[in-house]
């Protein structure tokens, strides 16, 4: 039987690469790499996509647009979507063994790297041609084939472009991996607009700025009743309030005092007698995966389910899928939002008026939530090699060994912490994610969560570099 590997191999000439480096890459250079990485990914998001006719249709990716890091309109209209989804995909398929790959052969690693990238490739132009045909640049009649194969093109070179910046990174010549550079850095970004944008709205009441921040001083300034103005400020609707941002900073202070519960078990060598470190088990053992996990199904589901109800809305199962309706978007055009079926019940409710009108909703979202996380993080380990027989065999590997404990009984006490502590992580970053979405916290629960433990983790990484440079031991 041939291997699904094997298949790969005559593409990999083609497909494009970055060679791993040739030296240890200093410290400094890293960050230079990491900050051309991000400048070169911002930029993208500015350029307008050529030979769009109409970018006023309903925007099907707007509950995700800060998750996925894209921006509407633009060479990042995709984002990360086309590569977290082949890398997700292929671990899947890799960990229940539907391929079969041998990470200890150089062989098999560079093959099923290989993979994920002509899978993302794939997605991409998939992505590209369904966003074109699905009228989101206008119809492909107005278009005409010449635009609508230009816009295509451009779509395409741009998921190159992600997942090349993203593998310059993971190859070690920057820090972390592009996807979660990415992601966090549209988070706070979305954040930052929202609380200090100068841009202003018209709304009932006047002429109003969209910035939190800025139209706290503003109607402190320009009205004469400041208890009012306060009022207004802190609990206005259908604009970011202070409150929203109030709530942010919370959900990130909660997030990070989290990222510090953590059990360390001493790890001592069996060449180097004296010399012990420990082994981290965090209460995040599978970090911000289950979420990514979560949003990957849920705007998949957005997607296909707005594309069937434009097409057979009066279908049933398509509505049992999703109703939708289009309202008009804060920066002008307009935004499909889930009114019915499952796409409306795995989608969070926004402020408490909403919970306590349909409380079925609610519920249903907060149960959904906790219970993907948790299977998501319990089955995350066993195919990213976290489970506990494969840290067992890491450790055993590195002659290292748990005081008091022998080889074989090694398996028996790593059970007790990491099948735990990934099933009740999971749901924490689940329950935090639905807290921060009944809160109102600026850029969804879920990107709050995956901008905190992004942020955290390049922290970590950036003290372990530091610390390697002064010639300090780090258990890895």
């Amino acid at each position: 039987m041939v291997r699904f590997l094997t298949l790969v191999k005559p593409v990999m000439c083609i497909l494009p690469e970055v060679s791993s480096p040739d030296h240890k890459v200093p410290f400094k250079e890293k960050i230079m790499w990491t900050i051309i990485t991000l400048f070169i990914f911002l930029v993208c998001c500015q350029i307008p996509l050529y030979g769009v006719q109409s970018s006023h249709s309903a925007d099907p990716f707007y509950w995700m647009r800060v998750i996925l890091a894209s921006n509407r309109g633009t060479l990042m209209e995709l984002g990360t979507s086309p590569i977290i989804t082949s890398g997700l995909v292929m671990q899947l398929l890799a960990g229940s063994k539907i391929i079969q790959v041998d990470q200890s052969l150089r062989d098999d690693r560079a093959l099923f790297q290989g993979a994920q990238k002509l899978f993302g490739i794939i997605i991409t132009i998939g992505e590209a041609v369904a966003y074109v045909l699905s009228g989101m640049y206008g119809e492909v009649a107005d278009l005409g084939a010449g635009n609508a194969i230009l816009i295509i093109i451009q779509l395409f070179f741009a998921g190159v472009i992600v997942i090349i910046l993203d593998e310059l990174l993971q190859k070690g010549y920057g820090l972390g991996s592009g996807i979660s550079l990415f992601i966090a850095t549209n988070c706070c970004e979305n954040i930052i607009w929202k609380a200090f944008s100068p841009t202003t709205v018209n709304t009932g009441m006047g002429t109003e700025f969209e910035g939190a921040i800025v139209a706290l001083f503003h109607q402190l300034i320009t009205r004469e009743n400041k208890v009012r103005a306060l009022k207004e400020a802190f609990y206005r609707q259908n604009l970011p309030n202070c409150t929203n941002l109030l709530a942010t900073v919370l959900v990130f202070v909660v997030v990070i005092y989290f990222q510090g519960f953590r059990v360390d078990l001493p790890v001592k060598y069996q060449k180097y007698r004296g010399q012990q470190s420990t082994y981290p088990i965090q209460l995040f053992y599978t970090s911000n995966i289950p979420i990514i996990l979560q949003t990957a199904l849920v705007s998949n589901l957005y997607f296909f389910s707005q594309l069937l109800y434009k097409r057979y809305s009066s279908n049933f199962l398509v509505q049992l899928l999703g109703r939708w309706q289009e309202v008009e978007g804060g920066r002008g055009g307009s935004n499909s939002i889930p009114v019915g079926g499952l796409a409306y019940y795995v989608s969070p409710p926004t402020t408490f008026a909403e919970i306590l009108y349909d409380p079925i909703h609610a519920i249903f979202y907060f149960t959904f939530i906790l219970v993907a996380c948790a299977l998501f993080s319990k089955t995350w380990i066993e195919v990213s090699g976290k489970s506990p027989k494969d840290v067992a065999k890491q450790l055993r590997d590195q002659d290292m060994f748990i005081k008091g404990y022998r080889n074989q009984s090694l398996v028996t006490m790593l059970n007790r912490y990491i099948p735990i502590a990934a099933a009740f992580g999971g749901m924490c970053i689940g329950a935090l994610t639905v807290v921060a979405d009944f809160m109102g916290a600026i850029g969804s629960g879920t990107g709050i969560l995956l901008a905190v433990t992004i942020i955290f983790q390049y922290f970590e990484m950036f003290v372990k570099e530091q610390a390697k440079e002064s010639g300090s031991f780090f258990f890895t």
